[in-house]
């Protein structure tokens, strides 16, 4: 099978699977997108003759921890912005003219002279327009405006994620790990000796002066 076969079925395969719902389509690709080029990220540093290892071994898990921070952000945010959205469309709660009066023609909700209103006693958050028996009756309108508001939700929630909460996270996860890293750095390290646990860096440090400006004297902790 040659390479324009395996894309056929690609996109074949794209369309059964999610042409119905195309705000569910961008969400999985661009997670894919992300994953993709965070992985590039991570190849590129580790064959790069021209960076040291000792470089490598700060930037790759760095670019890992983006590439998650990145990946996850993006899922996330996208599809909870994207699931309400659509609850709404699906509860009633958004509608098309014509919905809306597919609902008050099935007395879901009731013309006023100040727009609709819900019949009393109605619990919106156990209804399903698609539920309803005679729902093939505005199953296209439905179905074209709730895969447009998916859409629209899909591209917003993106726009914040990717704008505003992944940067956030990406610098504060950035922040921590380079505090971290240069504290590894600066570790004093004399002699071969590390501090000992149980006692505060101030106090291992004038024992360790205490120990060199005086070579005849044992080191007491």
């Amino acid at each position: 099978m040659n390479i324009a076969q395996l894309f056929n079925n690609f996109k074949n395969t794209i369309l059964t699977k999610y042409g119905s719902n195309p705000a569910k389509m961008l969400i999985y690709t661009g997670v894919l997108g992300w994953f993709l080029s965070s992985a590039a990220q991570v190849v590129a540093i580790a064959v790069n003759d021209k960076i040291p290892k000792e470089q490598k071994m700060f930037l790759i898990p760095q670019e890992i921890g983006d590439g998650a921070i990145n990946v996850v952000s993006f899922f996330l945010v996208t599809s909870v912005i994207k699931n309400f959205a659509s609850r709404l469309v699906s509860s009633g709660r958004l509608a098309t003219p014509k919905i809306r009066e597919f609902l008050t023609n099935s007395e879901i909700n009731i013309k006023t002279k100040n727009g609709w209103k819900v019949l009393p006693g109605f619990d919106f958050s156990k209804f399903n327009i698609k539920n309803m028996t005679n729902f093939d009756q505005i199953s296209d309108e439905y179905n074209s405006f709730k895969n447009g508001v998916d859409v629209i939700a899909m591209t917003l929630g993106s726009i914040l994620s990717c704008n505003i909460i992944t940067p956030i996270l990406r610098n504060k996860y950035a922040t921590n790990r380079q505090r971290k890293v240069l504290a590894e750095f600066n570790k004093p390290e004399i002699g071969g000796l590390k501090y000992p646990k149980g006692i505060s860096m101030d106090t291992y440090q004038k024992q360790v002066t205490m120990k060199f400006s005086k070579p005849s004297a044992s080191l007491k902790i």
